[in-house]
């Protein structure tokens, strides 16, 4: 059943990439229609705004091992406050971005809801990229490629400790889904960190729907329900071709759908994040399209 009321949640963050546009994020969802696509559905749709993102683009980096760090975890801060207090007030939060540096944000906001009763939860990492990345083996020093290795405590501190506790998610309830671009250095991190990582040579070998089955077990196993992260450029760039760092080789538009019906059928998905819509590089808002539709396919739409 689709929630009784969803908030949505803007993030237009740019700084955690290298590509300007994608802070446009939360405009073109809004504007592909994402609200009437929400009240069909029954729901209660609240719109609270975007969050607050500062532009220090005039200065150089003061680290650029990791690149605006401050400003973007002053931006995960407000929006950790915002995702505890509209869960706190019974809303589903849905997340728009911006790039997924803000995901540090969503997942702080969201283990702090329910660390209040001592409950855990699973987070399903859906990305062409493992975003395991820290300051000392980033290539590029963009935050954008940090923020799972954050939420699972390894990186800066001002970005660690947003959450109830560090980690904020335990690695053995975390799934990695379509993955296909990782460093060298990140790849040994993501095997030695204890999550699942489903590759998209798993997902050609068994399917969408048994690596999601997988993925869904691992993250509900003694958990209250799971975040799901969901990337855009996880897709394959046909898909979503307005990304700021597209891989071929993604899912398809179909597979995108079945990640998001079987979170929806789970009846355990507590909060939905699409990050990385970047209408500059789009065709037409093709990608802001596509993910109201993934949207509203992990909120409860159906065929029938």
């Amino acid at each position: 059943m689709p929630p009784e009321s969803v908030a949505l949640i803007g993030v237009p963050m740019d700084l955690g990439g290298n590509r300007r546009g994608v802070d446009m994020g939360p405009s073109a969802l809004r504007i592909a229609g994402i609200e009437a696509g929400i009240v069909r559905l029954g729901s209660r749709f609240i719109d609270r705004g975007n969050i607050a993102v500062g532009d220090p683009r005039g200065e150089a980096p003061s680290d650029p091992s990791a690149k605006y760090l401050e400003p973007i975890a002053a931006s995960c801060a407000a929006l950790a406050d915002s995702v505890q207090e509209t869960l706190g007030e019974g809303h589903f939060p849905l997340v728009v971005g911006g790039d997924h540096s803000i995901a540090v944000g969503t997942v702080a906001g969201v283990t702090r809801h329910f660390q209040a009763t001592a409950e855990e939860v699973g987070v399903i990492w859906f990305d062409a990229h493992a975003d395991m990345n820290t300051p000392e083996t980033s290539e590029s020093g963009n935050v954008h490629g940090m923020p799972l290795a954050s939420i699972l405590g390894s990186g800066p501190a001002v970005l660690t400790q947003l959450g109830a506790k560090v980690p904020m998610v335990r690695p053995a309830r975390v799934a990695m889904v379509g993955i296909r671009d990782v460093d060298r250095d990140e790849a040994a991190a993501v095997r030695e960190s204890g999550v699942a990582c489903f590759t998209m040579r798993e997902i050609d070998e068994q399917g969408i729907r048994a690596v999601m089955e997988q993925a869904i077990a691992h993250a509900t196993d003694g958990t209250a329900g799971f975040h799901l992260s969901f990337d855009v450029d996880g897709t394959d760039p046909s898909v979503c071709p307005g990304v700021g760092t597209p891989v071929a080789g993604g899912i398809t538009y179909r597979e995108a759908h079945t990640v998001m019906e079987m979170a929806a059928t789970s009846g355990k998905l507590v909060s939905l994040e699409l990050t990385e819509i970047n209408p500059i590089l789009d065709d037409g808002n093709r990608t802001a399209i596509a993910a109201r539709e993934f949207a509203l396919s992990a909120l409860g739409k159906s065929v029938l």
